[in-house]
């Protein structure tokens, strides 16, 4: 594995973006400390959204590239029945889509029927259609650092479960309704 870029050097990476940005999203669960305290009163019945899943320097640049046209979007694998993340990440993505992000869906057995790598779990940035930023994580489902490659072929390969992805995704208000 190559050299891994900090979640501080991943995060100058969208401010690159001239295009688009596009995340494949395929872990059940992530362990982000920041989403600690608002993960916890989900789970504890609270389902207002407050500035902690609604604010922050990421919805301010989300919603700043949608405004100039480089959308964010991702694909979000889900395990059905969802996890308590999974429900957790559902609700939260309120403030994502509210700043500009577009935010799918697909089921992880459709996924893998599909051919998209979910078992095991990948998580990669596509950033405008020219560079991929693999994901790694811990045991504990931390992030680690992320891998940046511009390597055609997988570079291709990424552009083709970004349309395999999309196309067969639904909206996150589809995806509540077919539940």
């Amino acid at each position: 594995m190559a050299e891994l870029l900090t979640g501080d050097q991943l995060g100058e990476l969208f401010h690159t973006v001239r295009r688009c940005a596009f995340r494949l999203e395929t872990r059940d669960r992530y362990n982000v400390p920041d989403e600690h305290p608002s993960f916890e009163g989900f789970l504890g019945g609270h389902r207002e959204l407050d500035e902690s899943v609604s604010s922050g320097p990421w919805y301010d640049m989300t919603r700043q590239a949608a405004e100039e046209g480089r959308p964010f979007t991702r694909v979000r694998v889900v395990t059905v029945p969802l996890g308590d993340y999974s429900r957790y990440a559902l609700w939260s993505a309120q403030g994502n889509l509210a700043a500009g992000e577009e935010i799918r869906y697909l089921n992880r057995d459709r996924a893998a029927r599909l051919g998209l790598p979910v078992r095991p779990p990948l998580d990669a940035w596509l950033f405008d259609d020219k560079r991929v930023a693999v994901l790694h994580f811990d045991a504990d489902d931390a992030f680690i650092g992320a891998e940046l490659t511009d390597e055609p072929e997988t570079v291709e390969r990424h552009r083709a479960w970004r349309r395999i992805a999309w196309d067969a995704s639904l909206s996150r208000d589809e995806f509540m309704r077919s539940l």
